[in-house]
């Protein structure tokens, strides 16, 4: 067997084939490059549209007042693009190791005031030390609405 001689090819048929001509596999190279841009680019937008949030509302703590063992006075201040909508937020006590020991939704009513102060009680399970505005949203739970 001399080592110059050319490789012999395999019967026909018996093998795949190498997958299509290159300009066939150059236009499939470019197609899923075109998709999977694409997806990526719907996924971005989708978490966007849902992790992006306009801050519609902000609110501020104002004071705390711990009445006595089981009860807190909270004034917070709460500002809205929409005063017109009623919102509902989320304020809470801590205790001065850092445990939560009192939470309470609150039901803003609509106004006429962009901002307004807002003052609340929350009994407390335990001493607080501390009290803060947890959140607030236009999203109002259907047993906070009045009527």
């Amino acid at each position: 067997m001399n080592s110059t001689a050319a490789p012999e090819s395999p019967p026909e048929g018996r093998y795949p084939t190498t997958g299509g001509t290159p300009r066939s596999r150059r236009a499939t190279r470019v197609a899923l490059t075109v998709v999977v841009v694409a997806l990526g680019l719907a996924i971005a937008y989708i978490g966007y549209i849902k992790f992006s949030s306009t801050n519609d509302l902000s609110s501020k703590m104002v004071s705390f007042d711990v009445k006595n063992d089981s009860t807190v006075q909270i004034d917070f201040t709460l500002t809205r693009d929409d005063p017109s909508r009623p919102a509902s937020c989320i304020v809470r006590t801590k205790s001065r190791d850092g445990a939560e020991t009192g939470r309470r939704e609150v039901l803003i009513p609509a106004s006429k005031d962009k901002t307004i102060t807002f003052r609340t009680e929350l009994t407390t399970s335990a001493p607080s030390g501390y009290a803060d505005v947890y959140g607030c949203g236009y999203n109002v739970p259907s047993y906070l609405k009045a009527g």
